[in-house]
């Protein structure tokens, strides 16, 4: 309950994993109530001195976490050790950009030009022989990231393509460790 009501109340939210037992089930839980309400999220990965390593270490890790967190898999995974202090000062840096990535606000114009140029390199697949076009993109005036894409028919864009409009969009301007929503709506 505590989590719960610390989630509700924050803008970023860090998620400390116990290197040694991995990515719990209950963290899983957190990292999705944290994902639903829309809080930037970092996850810290502590105790990471007594951990053995080898070059692959950390990679396989972050690979197995990802593998627990997915599809939102554009979060920050710090590896540090609080006893040892080991990278500590990084988690307030990252919590930083994390929090300045949730508030940023792209210029219509901006987007219009990015993402129309994307939908039409690969344009969303047809439905019952109808064609999809999509007029433009704007970022809603909210306190985090979503976004209204106006098409003719919106009703049959499915969840794949909103997923690669998303990634998209992740790959152009920095949305690291913030969900994202995006709405389909009729022109």
């Amino acid at each position: 309950m505590r989590a719960i009501r610390a989630i509700e109340h924050s803008d970023v939210c860090f998620i400390m994993i116990d290197a040694q037992l991995g990515m719990e089930s209950q963290d899983v839980n957190i990292f999705h109530l944290a994902q639903k309400n829309k809080k930037g999220i970092i996850i810290l990965v502590n105790k990471w001195d007594l951990i053995e390593k080898d070059t692959n270490t950390s990679k396989y890790y972050i690979k197995t976490v990802q593998e627990r967190i997915a599809p939102f898999t554009d979060v920050p995974i710090l590896f540090v050790s609080a006893l040892e202090k080991q990278r500590i000062h990084n988690i307030l840096i990252e919590g930083m950009k994390v929090y300045e990535n949730r508030k940023q606000k792209i210029p219509t114009s901006k987007l219009n030009e990015y993402l129309l140029e994307v939908i039409e390199k690969y344009p969303p697949p047809s439905v019952k022989g109808k064609y999809i076009k999509i007029k433009y993109v704007t970022q809603l005036k909210t306190r985090t990231p979503k976004f209204a894409i106006f098409a003719n028919l919106p009703q049959y864009i499915k969840e794949p393509y909103q997923r690669y409009l998303e990634n998209r969009l992740r790959e152009k301007f920095d949305f690291t460790g913030v969900p994202i929503d995006i709405f389909f709506r009729q022109k």
